[in-house]
């Protein structure tokens, strides 16, 4: 077995070297405990008798800070023209927006849904958003993974962006997705560029049904990574090569050679990703070492080489999903021959390898799955199963499909049944339940690490499996002891941008109170900004939904959070006849099955020693203006106070008989008609809240409120400065 290492030592050589560039990198971040990497590396060399190598992992540490600090400390060529609104002309990839004067790359939102190529696009230059909701797009971090050593980081946002003219897309790339696409639908088409070609812009696009969307069935079913490019499509490409070479009677040299050069050219035809980078480096020294007949490589040395070589140009994609997921599996994989040892003999061998795989690979990425997006499969492992043959013969089937152009019509005869089932198979299995899951702390790291050291060791003979059971039922237990003994009592003003979401949390209730939208644009807030809060919050069910009034950036993202979070019942305040974002509400309630429940002035709930008390509307007459009717709730906890008013206007603030308050949640978004002089004197509040986009073109919070605030010694909290913000309930 070729080692990438001399003779001496038991470790491979750029583990000592990767350990000290991701700690390099995190000092760059400033992450204090990168220094320990840095250490663990040196450590590993002399405990490996290889004290001369230590200065590898020092070597590394210093190579991985200059290379993360050459790649984020480059001014932003862009930063003169934020704010403002232009026309670029630049090449369009299908991911980002490129630059020649200034040499820049930016995101463009929405998308284009031109192919790519040369693109002249208008709109709105912004700087990227970090993280603002639980559970949400860090966008700003994002874009900083994607920039490298030869490579320009996308900093800055085209939004609003409106395309004025494209050119077709021409070369290689062009022909191949002519055969990847021809003769099929546009479902099937959709997935096989997802497939072949990385390319999720269209598959993005696809729902299965209404508020079902492709992606999330793939995502529920646990087969998201299918359509992320990796070391499947390498070896499924691959192999069918090396096969044909042998059966042509090749020589090693020529059978295993002639597959790693062209991987060279797959990796410029499908792109730059962490996992497909990764998987090329990996492959490509397995067929070299095959071809000068050195035979085997030793796994976790060529895991560190390919991990090396990717910080080294990408420094920040060590802090990528996509790059994290990917080595994870890779290193998982290494124990599925020990795995599928501990399985019944009885057993197929086949069937014990793909199970030792699909779990192995499950249960290494489970952290980074479930604190990145809130849930787990739970038919991951027989979805996966049912999966693997057909993408068995679906990934070399559509590359020799994309060979052939224009061409591959008849091919895809048989393409277009595989996409088909590939995509039935997300779908049925999309509609099971999924685990949801909160933030992964700390804590719940270290006890996933001890847990995964357990099994580990049992894998490998050095534990017997009560032991190795009892450290992770012991583990599981600490973590889920304290949410259950402290629940939460707080009160969250999700920053949902231009809208409303608030989420009332005490012992015994879970209230979420509107879920915002987006007016004018198919961005679905409740689906991709509030159902992942939720989730990353802990949020398994909610008890009592409210829809406050009907005006889109308030009540439009509810249809998404019905049909994902189980939900008790649905509060409105005047049942509108007609309209289309309330009834497609109702609408999204009754296919769940949830009671609708019409609250007026006086209904209470008492839950977990505090008063939630209806304060408006009074039911008895309606008016033609929406924010006349919104529903208003007063939270009362012993001697604190909140109040939610959706967007209701001043003269009608007077008529609810508030009361002093400590928070207020001001209505509609700061706006002038609303938290007159009046209403802060009789309410007296402490602090105010404002739910407001940071770039809204209504001009809220109007300055004239802002001004009353400050004249009422009241401090402003506000979701377009702060993001999402959490209050404790006394």
């Amino acid at each position: 077995m070729t080692r990438l290492q001399g003779t001496a030592g038991r470790v491979a050589w750029p583990v000592y070297a990767v350990l000290g560039v991701m700690g390099g990198i995190l000092l760059d971040q400033g992450v204090w405990w990168g220094v320990l990497l840095i250490a663990a590396g040196a450590a590993l060399a002399m405990w490996d008798a290889r004290p001369t190598l230590a200065v590898l992992a020092l070597a590394g540490g210093l190579a991985g800070y200059a290379s993360a600090h050459l790649v984020t400390s480059r001014p932003d060529p862009l930063q003169p023209w934020l704010g403002a609104q232009v026309t670029l002309n630049g090449q369009w990839d299908g991911q980002f927006l490129t630059l020649q004067a200034p040499r820049a790359r930016l995101a463009v939102a929405p998308k284009p849904v031109a192919r790519p190529g040369k693109v002249r696009v208008s709109g709105r230059l912004i700087a990227s958003d970090d993280q603002r909701t639980p559970g949400g797009f860090d966008q700003a971090a994002w874009l900083r993974a994607q920039g490298g050593v030869f490579l320009p980081t996308p900093t800055a946002v085209l939004v609003g962006a409106r395309v004025l003219g494209s050119g077709q897309e021409g070369g290689f790339r062009s022909w191949f997705r002519r055969g990847l696409t021809t003769g099929l639908g546009e479902r099937e088409a959709a997935l096989m560029q997802a497939v072949e070609l990385g390319d999720r812009s269209d598959i993005g696009r696809e729902d299965f049904a209404q508020g079902y969307a492709v992606r999330d069935g793939f995502n529920r079913a646990g087969l998201a990574h299918l359509m992320a490019l990796s070391g499947q499509n390498v070896a499924l490409i691959t192999g069918v090569l090396i096969w044909l070479f042998g059966f042509l009677g090749w020589p090693p040299a020529l059978r295993y050679g002639v597959p790693a050069a062209l991987l060279i050219g797959y990796l410029a035809l499908v792109g730059l990703s962490p996992s497909i980078t990764r998987a090329v480096i990996m492959g490509g020294v397995v067929l070299i070492a095959l071809a000068v007949g050195r035979g085997r490589v030793d796994p976790y040395g060529l895991s560190a080489l390919a991990a090396l070589v990717c910080l080294l140009l990408f420094p920040l994609w060590l802090l990528d999903i996509g790059f994290q997921l990917s080595f994870l599996a890779v290193l998982a994989l290494t124990l599925a021959g020990r795995a599928a040892e501990r399985l019944p003999d009885t057993w197929p061998l086949w069937l014990r390898s793909a199970l030792a795989a699909t779990v192995l690979a499950e249960l290494a990425t489970l952290p980074v799955i479930a604190g990145a997006f809130g849930q787990l499969p739970l038919v991951g492992l027989p979805a996966n199963l049912l999966a693997a043959p057909i993408m068995a013969a679906l990934v070399p089937a559509g590359f020799l499909a994309g060979l052939l152009g224009p061409l591959a019509a008849p091919l895809n005869l048989i393409n277009g049944l595989l996409a088909h089932a590939l995509l039935w198979i997300a779908q049925t299995a999309g509609q099971f339940p999924v685990l949801t899951w909160g933030q992964v702390s700390t804590a719940g790291v270290i006890a996933y690490g001890v847990s995964a050291f357990a099994g580990v060791l049992w894998l490998l003979g050095r534990v017997r499996a009560p032991a190795a059971l009892g450290t992770v039922l012991a583990c599981a237990l600490l973590t889920l002891l304290p949410g259950r003994l402290h629940p939460p009592r707080t009160i969250t003003y999700l920053d949902v941008g231009q809208g409303d979401s608030t989420l009332i949390r005490l012992p015994g209730l879970t209230m979420l109170v509107d879920a915002g939208g987006s007016v004018g644009s198919d961005f679905d807030v409740g689906g991709r900004t509030v159902v992942p809060a939720l989730r990353a919050l802990g949020v398994r069910s909610i008890d009592i939904l409210v829809a406050t009034h009907a005006d889109t950036d308030h009540i439009e993202g509810l249809s998404s959070v019905l049909r994902a979070v189980p939900v008790g019942e649905l509060w409105i305040g005047q049942r509108k006849v007609g309209d289309p974002v309330l009834d497609a509400v109702l609408s999204a309630a009754q296919e769940r099955h949830v009671p609708v429940r019409e609250v007026r002035r006086g209904d209470q709930i008492t839950p977990a020693g505090t008063t939630l008390t209806v304060l408006w509307p009074p039911g008895n007459v309606w008016s033609t203006a929406d924010n006349d009717n919104s529903v208003v709730l007063k939270l009362q906890s012993h001697s604190w106070s909140t109040a939610i008013l959706g967007d209701l206007p001043d003269p009608a603030e007077g008529q609810l008989g508030m009361g002093h308050l400590d928070v207020l949640k001001t209505a509609h978004h700061g706006s002038r008609f609303s938290t007159g002089a009046a209403f802060l004197a009789q309410t007296t509040p402490k602090d105010a809240i404002i739910s407001v986009g940071s770039h809204n073109t209504y001009g809220h919070p109007n300055p004239d409120v802002l001004n009353r605030l400050a004249a009422a010694g009241v401090k402003v909290w506000r979701t377009d400065q702060m993001g999402t913000i959490t209050w404790p309930i006394p």
